[in-house]
């Protein structure tokens, strides 16, 4: 028996996703010590750190991108289950499928979009931190990346489960 790609697929999927997770640990921490140390300066020390209000910005932005590939690989992301849940067995698998197959489409674009717009603020700095803007917005194609990557597993493992015969 040959190697399994959507085993593999599967599995850089569930490391990705793992280190995503701790990527937002670490974003988090960071976040909420540029604020509290903001806090602290302003109102202990009567001095305004003017940096730290677009750090905390762009981690938010970093957080919510992330989190959101995070909340979609564990399935925790919104959606309206009413009529879902009054399907039948096979009928739920397809809607899964093609609603898997069209976020597919929507995370292409998003890499696609993400990175022409990279690439279009590519000589520009933030106001603040002098940082080059396409590094702060590269989290829209990097989270498109990963978004694709855990859809692609989901089709995997929903086309292995078919093969099988086990439950989607």
């Amino acid at each position: 028996m040959g190697p399994n790609p959507a085993g593999t697929i599967e599995k850089l999927s569930s490391s990705c996703n793992r280190c995503a997770e701790y990527f937002l640990l670490v974003l988090g921490v960071s976040m909420t010590a540029t604020v509290i140390l903001q806090v602290f300066c302003r109102y202990l020390l009567n001095h305004s750190l003017f940096w730290s209000e677009e750090l905390a910005r762009y981690l938010l932005v970093w957080l919510t991108f992330t989190g959101a590939t995070v909340a979609y690989y564990r399935n925790m992301h919104p959606g309206v289950d009413v009529v879902f849940r009054r399907l039948q067995r096979k009928n739920r698998t397809r809607v899964r499928q093609c609603v898997h197959l069209v976020s597919l489409v929507f995370f292409l674009i998003l890499i696609w979009y993400g990175c022409s717009f990279a690439y279009f603020i590519r000589a520009q700095t933030t106001a603040a931190l002098s940082l080059p803007k396409w590094l702060v917005f590269s989290i829209i194609p990097f989270s498109g990346l990963i978004f694709a990557l855990h859809c692609i597993a989901f089709l995997c493992s929903h086309a292995r489960q078919k093969t099988t015969g086990g439950a989607p």
